[in-house]
């Protein structure tokens, strides 16, 4: 129920409906506030993965292993395990869980307002129809892409990270029009809707960010 599993629980609730889902939490109010935002259900590790056909593991990495030998036990026909730990394999979770099915993700907390980029990685005793269920369950987090497990860090530090840097660049904005007298919230309206216009018409146009950055810039 932290920042990362919070905002992939509430993308989830929306396409799945909160009664389909079950929130463990190590801090019990943590859990309990999300799940009473989503519809959801409080439980124990124990019951989620005894329960639960997708389990997200929505830990720190070093706290994984730990955390999954308490898990392991507990696991009955083989669930599908979605990891959002950064740096961690397939291979390490596979290792520490036993032989389930394993979709590593790589989202970012946009997937909260269905506005995410989830980059993800099956490893291949995932079925087509396991697979479809969790592109079904994302479906409303913004966009999923598929990619090769080897790739996954160097896209993590794209659109992983890149939230943080947007919202520097929006900050930094805003306050420049503060320094020229515009009330802080007109601001920072502004600047972030600047900045979603211009990823819109990035994705939308088709053309290289130099071209549309000249189209704005006059010469001189």
């Amino acid at each position: 129920a932290g920042n990362m599993g919070g905002a992939l629980a509430i993308a989830a609730a929306k396409a799945v409906g909160g009664d389909c889902l079950l929130i463990a939490d190590v801090s019990a109010e943590k859990a309990a506030a999300l799940a009473a935002e989503i519809g959801a259900v409080t439980a124990d590790n124990a019951t989620v993965a005894a329960q639960c056909d997708y389990i997200f593991l929505g830990v720190k990495p070093q706290m994984m292993q730990d955390m999954l030998a308490d898990l392991k036990p507990h696991l009955s026909g083989k669930p599908v395990l979605i990891t959002m730990a950064a740096g961690l394999t397939t291979d390490a979770i596979r290792q520490w869980a036993g032989d389930c099915p394993v979709i590593r993700i790589m989202p970012n907390t946009p997937v909260a307002v269905g506005e995410g980029m989830t980059l993800y990685a099956a490893t291949p005793d995932v079925t087509a129809a396991q697979l479809d269920g969790f592109v079904a369950m994302m479906a409303q987090s913004g966009k999923l892409c598929a990619l090769p497990e080897s790739l996954i860090d160097s896209g993590c530090a794209v659109s992983g990270c890149g939230p943080a840097f947007a919202y520097l660049f929006i900050e930094a904005l805003a306050d420049g029009g503060v320094e020229c007298g515009l009330p802080r919230h007109e601001a920072l309206d502004y600047a972030a809707q600047t900045v979603l216009g211009a990823a819109r018409m990035v994705q939308s146009t088709g053309q290289h960010p130099g071209a549309l950055k000249d189209a704005v810039c006059s010469p001189g």
